[in-house]
């Protein structure tokens, strides 16, 4: 459905000349973006919202039947419930966000304790310089946590 609703946009999905920008739009854009924040389908919306509360320490700012956003910090996620399956479908094992933090080793010592309920990759460090956990969420959505790396001899590369 939402490929469906690209598609019928067109591209270029977001031109300096769509979104009312001339030719300087690189240095002085008229518009200032402040957040970005992933917007992600389930069909299941308390066990989805549980484990982002419960796992990563999110607040649940706005609930309703259909659409939930969750805060961390001043970062959100959206929920949506999924218009059918196939929605679904298409979504697990596809979907990947990533949140960057300062402190991710208490984090990780708070999340490691779900090892049993989560498919969950040990904190490690990244060639790219970050020192990072995943962790899948109940619609296989795969959460990428990391910090930019500072050297511990205890960490696997």
């Amino acid at each position: 459905m939402i490929c469906e609703r690209r598609r019928a946009l067109g591209p270029p999905f977001f031109s300096d000349a769509a979104l009312g920008y001339g030719e300087s739009s690189m240095t002085t854009p008229a518009t200032i973006a402040k957040r970005i924040s992933p917007m992600l389908a389930t069909n299941d919306m308390k066990k989805t919202i549980s484990f982002f509360q419960t796992v990563l320490g999110f607040k649940t700012i706005l609930e309703s039947p259909q659409y939930v956003i969750v805060e961390r910090d001043g970062q959100t996620i959206h929920f949506q419930h999924a218009a059918d399956e196939s929605v679904m479908r298409s979504m697990r094992e596809h979907t990947e966000i990533y949140i960057e933090v300062s402190g991710i080793d208490a984090l990780w010592e708070h999340v490691k304790t779900f090892k049993s309920q989560y498919r969950i990759r040990d904190l490690f460090d990244r060639e790219y310089g970050m020192t990072e956990f995943h962790i899948a969420d109940p619609n296989g959505v795969l959460v990428f946590v990391g910090e930019p790396t500072t050297k511990s001899p205890d960490r696997v590369s």
